[in-house]
């Protein structure tokens, strides 16, 4: 499963900045001014559906999600976690991983829809650790799991 597409934006780019990557799948956190603490977990090789993959394989991909959110709520403890793979736009096996607090613009909306309020200080501000700390307990979560 390592094909790619030239059109897709998942196989030419890695979609954000990379905070863990193994030879299967990557983490990365785009840049959301009002989610900041959104992370997405990309399946390396051009694969659109989950059940494209074969079982160990998504076994590993939901592992890696997990760890993403089980680092989410231990240090930031956000009221939900958002859990999210549409594809629709683009089509290439992605799980998004979103840490929600009743404080954000959108709560309890989902993140697409109506803004709730403005948000003062800025939502990235709010959060209890840095993202550049969250982003390395993330890549230390995923290097746990190696390649297997």
């Amino acid at each position: 499963m390592t094909a790619h597409e030239s059109g897709c934006e998942l196989c030419r780019t890695d979609g954000g900045l990379v905070v863990a990557r193994i030879a299967q799948l990557r983490v990365v956190r785009p840049d959301d001014a009002n989610f900041p603490a959104t992370y997405r977990v990309v399946w390396n090789g051009h694969v659109a559906e989950w059940t494209d993959l074969p079982p160990e394989q998504r076994s590993l991909c939901m592992r890696a999600v997990a760890k993403v959110e089980t680092v989410l709520r231990e240090a930031l403890v956000p009221t939900k976690i958002n859990l999210a793979s549409l594809g629709n736009v683009v089509p290439h096996l992605h799980w998004h991983v979103i840490a929600r607090f009743d404080w954000d613009s959108h709560y309890p909306q989902p993140v697409w829809g109506t803004a709730q309020r403005d948000v003062e200080p800025p939502a990235k501000q709010r959060l209890a650790l840095g993202l550049e700390a969250l982003d390395a307990r993330i890549a230390a979560a995923i290097a746990t799991m190696g390649g297997d």
